[in-house]
């Protein structure tokens, strides 16, 4: 599979990563054997960029994920993030102190069962700390050995430039799809002004663009996606008409409207980085196809007329307000 470049300090990585978030947690039931054999047929795939988090699963997917690289890790780009705190009431916060982000760190590395992880995040921006307090905590833990290279999850072009003064910003992670453009009012600008890379959650709009998902009733009960807003009402049929019409172009060539969603965010630059979240091999094989899926200028101008900018009904989370705009 074809590599891109994350930043200016030499992090390169398959051109669609893997986010492993559903294997534990989120979206319905799970299967660890699965699970495992899909991150294994990843890597036998040439994807070798994976992601997840300490709140995965309360740490489940950092064990899990360690469990399936423990006898290849040579041939993996390991992403994991810091910074939302789970409480066993269920209640969250988001921390980025100086001390969180060291034992955060090293609580990830013990369950991932590792010395070091290559990209570590903050996984949304404590709006308490200054952000130059958190990144200067990340920055001992490279001094230190622990991270190779330093990340931000849905972080404002603010933020960033004020972050990346302190330690060099490999690559900021925040959701980028053809019903979420919100990368384009800046960020996308900021991060290439500074030689910064971005990776794109969710490219797939939670599975939503596959088109697979015809009602609220294909949701296994527990699915967060069920209390989403675009999965709700009058929005999910919305969206529903949306996606169709993507379907529509996909089938005149024979791929999916999942191909052609993630072949349109791979399009919007060698920057740029998709990781769309799977549990199955075989749609991580059908998502892997798209890597050789080339748009013509009239295809992309069509999925543009098709699904424009902003034409997405409802809010991409039931709760903004731990997003840094």
């Amino acid at each position: 599979m074809d590599t891109r470049r994350l930043g200016t300090d030499g992090l390169e990585v398959s051109a669609l990563g893997l986010g492993c978030m559903g294997m534990s947690e989120f979206y319905g039931t799970t299967d660890e054997g699965e699970a495992i054999a899909t991150i294994h047929r990843a890597l036998e795939l040439g994807i070798d960029f994976l992601d997840t988090a300490d709140m995965y699963g309360r740490g489940a997917n950092e064990k899990l994920v360690g469990k399936a690289i423990r006898d290849r890790r040579d041939r993996v780009v390991l992403a994991t993030k810091f910074g939302n705190v789970r409480s066993d009431d269920g209640s969250r916060e988001v921390r980025g102190d100086a001390d969180y982000v060291r034992e955060a760190c090293d609580a990830s590395l013990r369950r991932l069962g590792l010395d070091h992880v290559d990209l570590y995040y903050q996984h949304r921006v404590d709006f308490r700390v200054p952000i130059e307090e958190t990144v200067g905590a990340m920055a001992e833990l490279v001094a230190a050995g622990k991270v190779r290279h330093l990340g931000l999850s849905e972080a404002s072009p603010e933020t960033i430039r004020r972050a990346h003064a302190v330690h060099p910003i490999t690559a900021l992670q925040s959701e980028y799809s053809l019903w979420t453009r919100d990368p384009e009012d800046g960020v996308l600008q900021t991060c290439r002004e500074l030689g910064i890379g971005f990776v794109a959650y969710s490219p797939l709009g939670r599975g939503f663009l596959t088109g697979r998902i015809r009602s609220a009733e294909d949701l296994e009960e527990g699915d967060f996606r069920r209390n989403n807003p675009r999965f709700q009402g009058t929005n999910f049929q919305r969206n529903l008409d949306l996606v169709a019409r993507v379907e529509e172009i996909a089938a005149e060539s024979g791929r999916t409207a999942g191909q052609i969603a993630l072949a349109w965010v791979l399009s919007r630059g060698d920057d740029v980085v998709p990781i769309p979240g799977t549990k199955r091999r075989r749609y991580l094989e059908e998502n892997a196809e798209a890597v050789d899926l080339e748009l013509t200028e009239e295809e992309l101008e069509r999925i543009e007329q098709a699904f424009p900018r902003g034409a997405a009904s409802g809010e991409r989370y039931p709760d903004m307000s731990t997003i840094d705009r």
